[in-house]
């Protein structure tokens, strides 16, 4: 567990709900256990992607995979182990009203569920996402996206904050993912192995669908620089007065190499 979750990584799940926090005048601090409940729930996803009956990757943020590290038998149980601390440690480290940390729960629950990441994660590789550009979008929705949405949702369900700030910080968020995903199957062609962290190529050896194979490297950079500035209007949106960090990342997230 410590070995997959103390590698390294961009930890842009965490900071964002940091940011989040700090667009909506608390301190940062004040969710740091949401956050690191979200990089653990990551790590998780990560350790059982890169399994033989997955992705069958062999490096992860520059090093081993966990399953080459440790075997395949380890490999499911730390993903397994990280998933369930993630809520331990939310439940017992967050502070907050009782309402609303279960509402965050229950958030970060759905975005890694049927409903949310697993959902995509079985239409990826059952190749069972519907045909054309809507399919794979919504398979990017669940797959990046609700993991991404709940980092930003979760810091307002935890000061229950009105359902209008909510959606216009959902609907920020769920643009984000896409176009991180956009610009992950752009990276995954273009990128070099030191900088990913990770063998590039992957997608296509795997025949999987990517913004890339659907539009080709042209097209799924003009569809980032499409989603980038939606992303950036929904944030003027949610954030009116500003939120200067969440507009980093959001920039960070665009113009990335790794």
């Amino acid at each position: 567990m410590r070995y997959s979750l103390l590698a390294g990584g961009k930890r842009i799940r965490p900071v964002l709900a940091l940011a989040t926090a700090t667009a909506r005048g608390r301190a940062p601090e004040e969710v740091l256990a949401l956050a690191a409940a979200l990089e653990l729930v990551h790590t998780y996803s990560l350790i059982h992607d890169d399994l033989p009956a997955m992705d069958d990757d062999d490096l992860r943020r520059g090093r081993p995979t966990c399953h080459r590290a440790f075997g395949e038998n380890v490999a499911i149980l730390a993903g397994d182990g990280l998933y369930a601390e993630a809520f331990r440690h939310l439940l017992h480290r967050q502070a907050g009203e009782p309402a609303h940390l279960l509402a965050a729960a229950r958030e970060l629950a759905t975005a890694t569920s049927v409903s949310g990441m697993v959902g995509g994660q079985y239409l990826d590789v059952a190749d069972a996402a519907d045909t054309g550009a809507s399919g794979l979008r919504h398979l990017h929705e669940l797959k990046t996206g609700r993991l991404i949405g709940a980092s930003v949702a979760c810091v307002l369900l935890l000061e229950g904050a009105g359902e209008a700030a909510t959606m216009a910080f959902r609907r920020y968020a769920g643009e984000l993912g896409v176009l991180f995903q956009i610009v992950d199957d752009i990276l995954d062609v273009t990128g070099s192995d030191d900088a990913l962290g990770k063998p590039r190529g992957s997608d296509e050896r795997h025949g999987k669908r990517t913004y890339v194979s659907e539009y080709g490297l042209d097209g799924a950079r003009e569809l980032a620089g499409d989603s980038h500035r939606k992303a950036s209007a929904a944030l003027v949106q949610a954030a009116p007065a500003g939120a200067v960090e969440l507009e980093q990342i959001t920039n960070f997230i665009y113009t990335r190499s790794s």
